[in-house]
């Protein structure tokens, strides 16, 4: 109970109201007549009071309303001040811990991967002829057309072996020749044998002749006929040595054309190993590398959560480190359909268009995919995460201003910014920063801090 002691001037104050109450009681005793017989009289009862006593009245009642306002009202109002004072101190006295609001990620996010450019159409051109580089006509960073010569082989050997092929060929023609000739010639004595050998069976049955000739001729007729025979097979013969001559002049002809490098398709030279006079193999060496750059494809390994939100036909940006102002469009052609089971990811290719030649084979890119996910989680600040030999926790507020170590499941890590899986409702108080003072249990102030982005964006895999 608080014990309130009287200033000087409501002692006062007091002093003159008494004072007031005790002149008044005076004035009511003097106004008051004597009756011997104990009877007021009629005039007296019905004497209305003076314009003095209402005036004294009023004024009491006045100054007795002045006390009590003093007296009563502003010593509670001096009480409230003070409890207010106090509680205001001891609120002070709290630590102040910044803090920010636990929200949901936005359905709508986007998934930033690292990639590698690479060329859709990239392949080596090798020797097909061994010798020595005559001329060359290209090196790396030439852009090229289909059929351009990039270099020409000297090559002498094989060319002695097409002249060989050559005259081999010719001989087995001029053999076909002989052997058609022996044909011909063999069915002309066929014909007059059997011509013969009819002209003497009718002589025969005339009796002209003996029998001993007909048959003479006709044992000769049909030894014509066998060998026609065998002359067609060696004219059979004879041909397919000539194909055979054939082929091989035209193998030795195509492998002579090789001497002469030809671009394989549009593109641009990226690898130059030989220089005139330099022994090339037949199939060994590695000439020059020819890529196709005005379309390019960029390879993406998509986290397992992710690998259902990317699809055939989806379209994507690719942005370059060392290009920040351009923006590629691409499309996603292809997928694996499948995770590699060391890194639980699934291979994606995404082509872009390169008419301006920007992008080059090799590079590294980043691709960003636009996702909409059906169970979005919380997402918090990277400093409000606590990470305790029991797992990580985040320090929440609670209802009555006390501190608690909340435990929780961490989704992706975006550096500034970190998902949170479960363990955490939207709207909750975090505190950023947890220092010493934020212990468990322990009451703290909360002061809102400025929000500075990440919510909406998704940084790369892990």
């Amino acid at each position: 109970m608080t014990v309130r002691h009287e200033t000087g001037a409501e002692l006062e104050l007091r002093a003159e109201i008494e004072d007031l109450r005790r002149r008044l009681e005076q004035l009511q005793a003097a106004q008051k007549p004597s009756n011997p017989h104990g009877h007021a009289p009629v005039a007296a009862v019905n004497k209305k009071p003076s314009t003095t006593v209402l005036l004294s009245l009023l004024l009491i009642v006045l100054v007795l309303g002045v006390a009590a306002f003093f007296g009563g009202y502003l010593p509670q109002l001096r009480n409230q001040k003070m409890l207010a004072d106090l509680a205001k101190d001891q609120e002070s006295d709290l630590p102040l811990v910044n803090v920010t609001i636990a929200e949901r990620s936005p359905q709508k996010t986007q998934l930033i991967l690292p990639g590698s450019i690479q060329a859709v159409t990239e392949a080596p051109v090798l020797a097909r002829a061994s010798g020595y580089i005559k001329q060359r006509f290209a090196d790396i960073g030439d852009r090229v057309k289909q059929g351009d010569p990039l270099a020409d082989i000297d090559s002498p050997e094989l060319g002695q072996q097409v002249a060989s092929a050559r005259a081999t060929m010719e001989q087995v023609t001029f053999g076909a020749a002989q052997a058609e000739a022996s044909l011909e010639q063999g069915r002309a004595n066929e014909q007059l044998l059997k011509v013969t050998a009819e002209r003497y069976k009718s002589l025969v049955e005339r009796g002209a002749v003996s029998e001993q000739d007909s048959d003479n001729f006709r044992a000769q007729y049909e030894a014509s006929h066998a060998g026609v025979a065998a002359l067609e097979k060696a004219v059979q013969a004879a041909s397919g040595a000539v194909g055979a001559a054939t082929a091989n002049l035209n193998r030795l002809l195509e492998v002579q054309s090789y001497t002469h490098v030809k671009a394989p398709f549009t593109g641009v030279i990226t690898v130059r190993n030989v220089d005139t006079g330099a022994l090339v193999t037949e199939g060994n060496t590695l000439m020059f590398r020819i890529a196709q750059t005005d379309r390019l494809r960029t390879y993406v390994n998509l986290p397992q959560a992710d690998s259902t939100s990317v699809h055939q036909g989806m379209s994507a940006t690719v942005r370059i480190p060392d290009l920040p102002a351009k923006v590629f469009k691409g499309i996603v052609t292809r997928t694996s359909n499948a995770l590699d089971p060391n890194t639980r990811t699934m291979l994606a290719e995404v082509q872009v268009e390169n008419p301006q030649a920007l992008l080059l084979p090799g590079m590294y890119a980043q691709v960003n995919f636009e996702t909409l996910r059906a169970q979005p989680p919380m997402l918090i600040k990277g400093d409000a995460l606590v990470i305790r030999p029991e797992g990580p926790r985040v320090a929440v507020i609670l209802a009555n201003q006390t501190v608690h170590f909340q435990e929780v499941e961490l989704g992706r890590d975006f550096g500034d910014t970190v998902e949170v899986l479960s363990g955490l409702e939207p709207g909750q108080q975090i505190i950023v920063n947890p220092g010493d003072s934020a212990a468990e249990g322990a009451k703290v102030k909360a002061v809102m801090i400025e929000e500075t982005g990440g919510r909406g964006g998704r940084g790369r895999g892990k």
